[in-house]
């Protein structure tokens, strides 16, 4: 029997410091830039500050790309533009540093892990760090079976707890965290048509690499398949993640909550990790206060996703690659809100003293006045002119 009591995540998530976050507001009335001239960036930088208990805000000093990967045998469906079983050969290019992500890392100077939970491939054909958590190969075609069984499902979120708590431990103070899948776009709409209890329709895209109108078709009738299959199990948030999520998928919801246990920030990349953190909530109702959702991919899935968590997008790029891209793009913005609320200089405070100079300033040049008016009255010839005797 399982030992793994998803309820314990509530008791166990904090939400961010709230007492801090007023200090943080406090602070920033008192900058010389005016609250509200900054936008967003005011509000980021007090979500930080209580993200961290500190004001002011400490600089993201150690930020880090998390990647979970795996293949979807729901694939086989022709309902993605890459081929079934082909999420390797985009891991070997991350790797190797020929895709977005890996330019964008490399250019902001921000590690790169990519952990593979399902990849279908010869493990040996991967470096060791990477296949180490690895539960199986490939994930089942959820439209007719299973992608998980409950055993496979509960290796898949303790490994994506495991990574988390490697990340904290490690000083992480940041996590842009997405995903490296074929076919995963397709279990995350199953995912939070579920969740949302909304059709298939409403949440099927075309994915990272468009699909055409027949695909999406394809997809739509394997996302309503799967979604008869996902109802009767909706109350069992891993159970759910066993019968239509995937390895990656349950990989990623332990990662979001431990991480919001350990109260390391995440932001979150596209919309696999959005139904990820759909079902995180579910399991923890304050988990998405320790999230930021990256950017719009243009999904519809995603989109629907974050209006229930009530996560507004940090950008809207056009972004639709996945793969962490459209989050290491809202990195720096993150950034600049942490510098910018602790290094924006203060008004100077004028003198208690002040008004009492200045009133006594203005009491001494009004007494000077009178006195001088007075001075003048009294003065010799001062007064009304006398008549002269030759003009009398």
């Amino acid at each position: 029997m399982s030992s793994l009591n998803l309820d314990d995540f509530t008791d166990l998530i904090e939400r961010p410091d709230g007492g801090v976050r007023r200090d943080a507001e406090a602070r920033r009335e008192r900058q010389i830039v005016p609250p509200g001239a900054l936008g967003r960036l005011d509000d980021l930088g007090e979500w930080l500050a209580a993200a961290q208990s500190a004001v002011p805000v400490r600089p993201i000093e150690q930020p880090r790309v998390v990647l979970f990967a795996g293949d979807h045998g729901v694939a086989e469906l022709g309902v993605s533009a890459r081929e079934a079983g082909s999420a390797a050969e985009l891991v070997r290019e991350i790797l190797d540093g020929g895709r977005p992500v890996s330019v964008l890392a490399r250019r902001l100077g921000v590690p790169v892990r990519v952990v593979d939970m399902a990849l279908d491939c010869d493990p040996e054909s991967l470096p060791a760090a990477v296949v180490r958590h690895r539960v199986r190969r490939g994930s089942g075609r959820i439209d007719v079976e299973d992608a998980l069984t409950p055993e496979e499902a509960e290796a898949a979120f303790r490994a994506g707890v495991a990574v988390a708590d490697e990340e904290a431990d490690s000083g992480t103070d940041l996590v842009v965290l997405g995903d490296v899948s074929v076919g995963g776009t397709t279990a995350a709409g199953v995912l939070v048509a579920a969740l949302c209890g909304t059709d298939a329709s409403v949440v099927t895209g075309r994915g990272g690499l468009a699909v055409d109108d027949l695909a999406w078709m394809r997809k739509c009738a394997a996302i309503r398949d799967a979604l008869r299959r996902a109802r009767p199990v909706l109350g069992d948030q891993l159970q759910l993640l066993a019968t239509v999520g995937g390895a990656d998928l349950a990989a990623i919801t332990g990662f979001l909550l431990q991480s919001a246990v350990r109260k390391m920030p995440v932001v979150l990349d596209g919309v696999v990790v959005a139904a990820c953190a759909l079902v995180g909530q579910r399991i923890a109702f304050r988990a998405p206060d320790w999230w930021l959702a990256a950017h719009s991919s243009g999904e519809p899935g995603q989109a629907k996703a974050l209006d229930r968590m009530a996560l507004e997008p940090l950008l809207d790029p056009g972004v639709k690659v996945g793969e962490g891209a459209g989050g290491l793009l809202a990195l720096p913005m993150v950034q600049a809100a942490a510098a910018l609320a602790a290094e924006l200089p203060e008004r100077p405070e004028k003198p208690e003293d002040t008004e009492d100079s200045e009133g006594t300033e203005v009491s001494e040049v009004s007494e000077g006045t009178q006195d001088s008016e007075t001075s003048a009255e009294a003065a010799p010839g001062s007064g009304p002119e006398k008549e002269s005797p030759e003009t009398a």
